[in-house]
């Protein structure tokens, strides 16, 4: 926009021309310092023309952030999900997966981590109208074997478990071809991995989910707590990478994470089966939480505990820790040769107060926080003290 549209004195916009800025988005990439040593202008000047210039780029519709959230039409992308493959936990996560940002899964393990990570890669090569991406998936390995075995198990299933989908169009999709299978054994292979491969794949359409199985193994092998200044360095170069791959290419990332034990819950009464009792949170600390979008738990009661736990006390439940669309909720689920199915009619939602919000969130990482310090159940926040 020209600057003789403002609703200016000539002496301002004059000033503004010598100063070699013609349009009204020239004038804004400045601060109002910068605008008086350039023009020579007064402080109230200056406050005058970026008022004027602000004004014109606004408009005259003013939209709320609710507003510009229910208009799907404009903003398809971020309304898009990627489908879990099940009906009840898409209703968990309103949807999927978002197609921007990390999603970390967190729990123990045989809690089904890896069996829903496999059901995403089949999930996203769905058409869109089904809840897919059209696209395969990155897989990259960093503990055990990649289960070829169970993903075939997986496929010969799909068309009994997605009757939503036409028969011959399953029959036509050639799962395990579009399955990209990557083994890092450390810390620098991984980032490897994630700073040339991954982005070659996305880049050509390929691929649309990148998944890491498991997140916290390299950093737990490679570093002990005297390198924890390192490590974290190499938690956020990891988190960096993935979220700007994540949003450059509209593909979701989904870490699997191992847990680890809260300090201060322990040795405070009876503990009850499985994580209901708040005792395991997500490894790697606040350092990779910071990178995260979304942070999943899934829990399991072992056998031999279910007769112990209370009456319809769920074997599997998958929990929202934290996520900026989504309140704290849960829902059980089982694991079987069809895969990962949510149980209808137990998604729990949990009230929170707005104000008890912020800190539930550090209760659900492990943290407390107390006289405005914030605290890690296992010491002082920060890099000395990561799980």
């Amino acid at each position: 926009m020209d600057l003789d549209q403002l609703d200016l004195n000539p002496r301002i916009i004059a000033a503004v021309k010598r100063a070699k800025l013609r349009t009204v988005k020239e004038v804004l990439r400045f601060s109002a310092p910068d605008l008086r040593r350039l023009t020579s202008l007064s402080s109230l000047d200056v406050c005058h023309l970026l008022r004027a210039a602000s004004s014109q780029l606004q408009g005259s519709d003013v939209a709320t952030a609710l507003q510009m959230y229910q208009q799907k039409e404009r903003f398809p992308v971020q309304h898009q999900r990627l489908s879990l493959g099940c009906v009840v936990l898409d209703r968990l996560l309103r949807g999927g997966l978002p197609l921007e940002g990390i999603t970390e899964l967190a729990g123990h393990s045989s809690a089904g981590k890896t069996q829903l990570a496999l059901q995403l890669c089949l999930a996203v090569q769905f058409p869109r109208q089904h809840g897919g991406l059209e696209a395969g998936a990155v897989y990259i390995c960093t503990e055990d074997v990649f289960p070829s075995r169970r993903l075939r198990q997986l496929i010969s299933q799909q068309p009994l478990v997605r009757t939503d989908v036409p028969g011959p169009l399953v029959q036509k999709i050639r799962f395990s071809d579009q399955i990209f299978i990557e083994h890092t054994a450390d810390v620098d292979a991984l980032l490897e991995c994630v700073n040339r491969k991954v982005p070659t794949l996305l880049s050509r359409g390929l691929a649309r989910l990148v998944v890491v199985d498991s997140v916290a193994a390299p950093f737990r092998c490679e570093f002990d707590s005297q390198a924890s200044t390192l490590r974290a360095k190499r938690l956020q170069a990891l988190g960096a990478a993935l979220r700007h791959w994540s949003t450059t290419f509209q593909s979701p990332v989904l870490c699997i994470n191992q847990v680890t034990e809260a300090v201060e819950q322990q040795n405070t009464g009876p503990r009850s089966p499985g994580l209901w009792d708040g005792h395991c949170i997500p490894a790697l600390g606040i350092t990779w939480a910071n990178q995260l979008l979304m942070s999943l738990m899934a829990s399991r009661i072992r056998e031999e505990e279910v007769v112990l736990g209370p009456p319809g006390h769920p074997a599997r439940t998958l929990r929202v820790l934290f996520a900026p669309h989504l309140p704290p909720s849960s829902c059980s689920y089982t694991v079987t040769a069809e895969g990962v199915r949510g149980t209808p009619g137990t998604e729990v939602r949990y009230a929170v107060p707005a104000a008890e919000q912020p800190n539930q969130v550090l209760r659900n990482l492990g943290y407390s926080q107390t006289c405005n310090t914030v605290t890690r159940a296992q010491g002082v926040a920060g890099h000395q003290d990561l799980p």
